[in-house]
This record gives structure tokens, C-alpha cells and sequence, in this order.
């Protein structure tokens, strides 16, 4: 049986659930949402295990904060023994506008220190990542009060269909593939 590890970044606690920055845990309550499985709390981080075709997918909360989220990670590739191919790290990114999904097979942090731990951690860029757009609708010096912001009005109508486009996206990664999801969901 294929095993995946679904590495949603976020950080732990009540204050960040609905922020921008949080949007990795968003697309992955999503998914245990549509498919009727739950969390459970484990080594750094919450834990679900979900069985699509063949394929077992671990998704991962890292409860470790985003800037150290390579190191639940690793633990989790190293515990199941999960090739780092087979692993997907959902994240949010300024450069991409609102809702927007881009896949990559492998690429720079960007300035994002989620993709930093991990890219140190793994000591290596060559590894699939989802990325979210949320804009960069703030002004100067302002970033981090904006993804620790929560959604505006607008965002929230809209973020529902985005999140089950994001589901759709994790799914046909599993199923078909970096470079299928790639060419099926990028700029979508």
C-alpha cells in the first residue's frame, strides 16, 4: 500500500484558528470533514489517517508552530516510512492571489518560514508543496499583523468552494500524481 504524509502548516491554539497563515489545517479539517475521519493527538502534531484507493494518506497538524514545522515532519516521513515524494506540504503564499492553487514539485522557501524548517530539516527543496494564495492586500510593514489576520467578508464567501477545490487537488495528488494535480489545478 502507497503511504502519503498531507503536511498542513499552521500553528496550534484558538487564537490562529481562522487566520490566513492557518489555511494548511483549513484545507486539511476540510478533508477529514468530507470524508467523515478525526484528528487525533500525536507526536508533534494532530494525526488522521485516511484510505483512498490503495493509498494511505497521514494527514498532519504540526503542533510545533509554523517555524518549525520541518521538525514534525521529518518525524513523521522517518515513522512511516513515507518517501519524501510521496509527502505534500500545504501552505499558505502572499504571492498568489486570493483562493488561487499552485502545485509545485519542488522550489524555494519564498521568505516562507513554514517551507524554511522544512526545506532545513529534510536538507533538501526537492519535495511536493501546495500552495494557497491569500493575497498580499496590506500595506507596508504590515504583513504579519495580515496573515495572523483573520478572513474578510469577502474571503469567507468565497473560501468554502476554494477549500473543496483544495480537497479535490490533495485527492488527485494521491491518485494521479505531482504533475497531473500540477497541470489539472494550477492557477485554478
Amino acid at each position: 500500500m502507497k503511504k502519503y504524509l498531507i503536511a498542513g502548516l499552521g500553528n496550534p491554539g484558538a487564537e490562529y484558528v481562522n487566520t490566513r497563515h492557518n489555511i494548511g489545517f483549513k484545507v486539511l479539517d476540510r478533508l477529514a470533514q468530507q470524508e467523515s475521519i478525526s484528528f487525533e493527538t500525536a507526536k508533534l502534531g494532530a494525526v488522521a489517517e485516511y484510505k483512498l484507493k490503495g493509498r494511505t494518506l497521514f494527514l498532519l497538524k504540526p503542533n510545533t508552530y509554523m517555524n518549525l514545522s520541518g521538525k514534525a515532519i521529518k518525524y513523521w516521513l522517518d515513522k512511516e516510512n513515507i518517501p519524501v515524494e510521496n509527502l505534500l506540504v500545504v501552505t499558505d503564499d502572499l504571492n498568489i492571489p486570493f483562493g488561487t492553487i499552485r502545485l509545485k514539485g519542488k522550489g524555494s522557501d519564498g521568505g516562507h518560514n513554514g517551507l524554511k524548517s522544512i526545506q532545513q530539516t529534510l536538507n533538501s527543496a526537492d519535495y511536493p508543496r501546495f500552495r494557497f494564495g491569500i493575497s498580499d492586500e496590506f500595506k507596508k510593514g504590515q504583513q504579519v499583523n495580515y496573515v495572523l489576520g483573520e478572513w474578510d467578508e469577502n474571503e469567507k464567501a468565497k473560501l468554502g468552494e476554494r477549500l473543496d477545490k483544495s480537497v479535490d487537488a490533495i485527492k488527485e495528488f494521491a491518485l494521479g500524481g505531482i504533475a497531473n494535480a500540477m497541470s489539472t489545478f494550477n492557477g485554478k
